[in-house]
């Protein structure tokens, strides 16, 4: 680009040539000062609070409210939401506990079993006959809905709650489960029908020898063939003949409790054979050191005979119970029947 300059004064013309790339410079460096210049007096005009400077920012103003108003808009649908949200789930946890409270004490009532509960209050009972913090008062509802960090605190203890609940029945539940094995692998089941007791456990005049002798068992009088039955589960040990004993089981019920059933006429299990409470076992009989048929019934613990009548009279209902849960057979190992009864009458 030619640029030719003419003066007033002088006759003769100057000449200047641009290149595009000075006019390109000289296009930026313009607008670049003239935006300087603009921030500059804006920045003049809002640090001094000029009527003109309101003006020109008034839009922006109005473009930023909006932005926040709709922002604020957002924000409080989204917390309305969570507190609905947080509000139904709260309802449902209370919910939770209730039931979890009602089926705590249905159980325990029904199984004789106390849930374990925390301690509430101080330990030396100052709050109370059970240590547990009085609390009441008139009931005055609040103006305001619980807000968030409210809610969330509330939601938080709940769950304490709720895990506490867990825990104590899960607490109840092995205390039941620790009951019915006890009661599966206890001798507490008759082990035959019997029509009487013709010898009951401790000193007696021994019917053969006839000389004061120890009777570590009961005596219980049955015709040959009867049948017999296991007074609770446990694993077979001996299954043999005995020169005293006659035809033997010995059943081990574990915890160091034992069972034995002497002079059978017929034996229906084997060494190592796991039997169930009521099972069938053998049949009564006449074999061994023996006067006329009968079944020579004992219990032992940690090998030391036990007189049988204390486990045959107690817990008979949680021995039928664990019946129950073994599925075992009807027989006389799972009925109370009227020969049973008057049998545990005559060990009296």
């Amino acid at each position: 680009m030619h640029i030719i300059l003419v003066p007033d004064c002088k006759a003769t013309a100057k000449t200047l040539n641009v290149s595009p790339r000075l006019l390109i410079v000289l296009i930026v460096g313009f607008l670049g000062l003239s935006l300087a210049t603009s921030l500059l007096l804006a920045w003049v005009g809002i640090r001094f609070d000029l009527p003109f400077a309101s003006e020109l920012v008034a839009p922006v103003r109005q473009v930023q409210q909006l932005k926040q108003q709709e922002q604020n808009l957002k924000v409080e649908e989204y917390v309305r939401d969570n507190v609905s949200s947080m509000a139904a789930k709260l309802g449902a946890m209370q919910a939770q506990v209730m039931r979890l409270d009602s089926l705590s004490e249905r159980i325990s009532k029904l199984s004789g079993v106390n849930v374990p509960k925390p301690e509430t209050g101080s330990k030396d009972g100052k709050n109370g006959k059970d240590g547990k913090d009085g609390k009441g008062g008139p009931l005055i509802r609040l103006s305001r809905p619980l807000s968030v960090n409210e809610l969330q605190t509330e939601i938080d203890r709940l769950s304490n709650v709720v895990e506490q609940r867990s825990e104590e029945l899960t607490a109840l539940e092995s205390q039941l489960m620790e009951r019915r094995v006890k009661a599966v692998l206890l001798p507490t089941a008759m082990p035959i029908t019997a029509d009487h007791i013709g010898s009951v456990f401790g000193r007696r005049i021994d019917p053969i020898a006839g000389i004061g002798a120890m009777h570590e068992g009961i005596d219980f009088v049955a015709d040959p063939g009867t049948p017999v039955f296991a007074s609770a589960g446990g694993i077979v040990q001996t299954a043999e003949y005995h020169p005293q004993y006659g035809n033997l089981i010995e059943i081990d019920h574990g915890n160091d409790f034992s069972s034995r059933y002497a002079h059978l006429s017929k034996i229906n299990v084997k060494p190592g054979q796991i039997v169930k409470r009521g099972q069938l076992i053998a049949a009564s009989g006449n074999t061994g050191r023996s006067t006329g048929p009968h079944l020579h019934f004992e219990v032992r613990f940690r090998g030391v005979a036990q007189n049988p009548a204390r486990f045959l009279q107690k817990n008979t209902q949680m021995a039928l119970d664990a019946s129950d849960l073994t599925g075992a057979a009807p027989g006389p190992g799972n009925n109370e029947g009227a020969p049973q009864v008057a049998v545990l009458k005559g060990l009296r």
